[in-house]
């Protein structure tokens, strides 16, 4: 697959997309179900679902298939997660680890928590439901893909890292994305949230026993030469694209107010 300027889409890439677009459709009957029997019928969207278990039965094991491939090496992930494994280490010759954006990460865990902190309060409080929440870790879920593909505020604003093969937190995004199932008190939720944590867990073991697997300088895995993901091109692409609507709009204005 080849997209403009002739850069191809790598299997990866493809993966990534493929998800987003499960993704999105699931967000979007999840918010059309939402909307429909809560506010037209005023039924919990939660006690809906459970009517049809199927729903939850293949949404669950999608999730969980997902997360327990990240478990172990494969070609067809990012190599963001797969830099962990010893088998994608391979030395520069350099000794010294340099991992810049390390320290941004004690603060990114605390906005997360803060900003979901305050959903749950809300959900304590009864203004959002069991519903609500399953629809907020849906949108994380499609936001967690627009983060690889498109952009991610926490690399642009907190980590400044190069791209997603560097990220400190690549493996944090289940964790992230099933936060607020924490407030859901159902076995299927609190078994995705659980997984998701023992995935996070599993990545800062490996981060503190094995940080050199983690560094440009020390693993030439995550040097541009031997990335499989090629996923920046495409970035570029986006943001030259924005870049001239914005040149095109204020030419527009500028002609208008003339």
């Amino acid at each position: 697959m080849k997209g403009k300027r002739g850069l191809k889409l790598t299997y990866v890439g493809v993966w990534h997309f493929t998800r987003l677009a499960y993704r999105s459709a699931l967000f979007v009957l999840l918010l059309i179900g939402y909307i429909r029997y809560r506010f037209m019928y005023g039924e919990p969207l939660m006690l809906r679902i459970e009517r049809m278990p199927v729903i939850i039965y293949v949404t669950w094991a999608v999730f969980v298939i997902e997360m327990i491939a990240r478990f172990f090496p494969s070609k067809y992930e990012s190599p963001g997660c797969q830099k962990q494994f010893a088998q994608n280490y391979i030395k520069t010759g350099n000794t010294e680890i340099e991992i810049p954006d390390n320290n941004a990460t004690f603060l990114v865990a605390l906005i997360w928590i803060v900003f979901n902190g305050f959903f749950g309060w809300l959900h304590m409080l009864g203004i959002l439901d069991d519903g609500a929440m399953v629809l907020l870790c849906s949108a994380f879920s499609v936001c967690d893909m627009i983060c690889i593909l498109f952009f991610c505020p926490f690399q642009s604003w907190f980590l400044k890292n190069k791209c997603c093969a560097a990220c400190r937190i690549y493996n944090w995004d289940y964790a992230m994305m099933f936060t607020p199932l924490f407030f859901v008190s159902k076995t299927y939720t609190w078994s995705l949230l659980l997984l998701s944590v023992a995935l996070l867990i599993r990545w800062e073991i490996t981060f503190y026993r094995h940080p050199e697997r983690f560094s440009e300088n020390t693993n030439a895995y995550l040097r541009c030469e031997n990335c499989t993901e090629k996923l920046c091109g495409h970035k570029k692409q986006l943001h030259s694209l924005w870049k001239q609507v914005e040149k095109y709009t204020k030419e527009r204005v500028r002609r208008l107010e003339n």
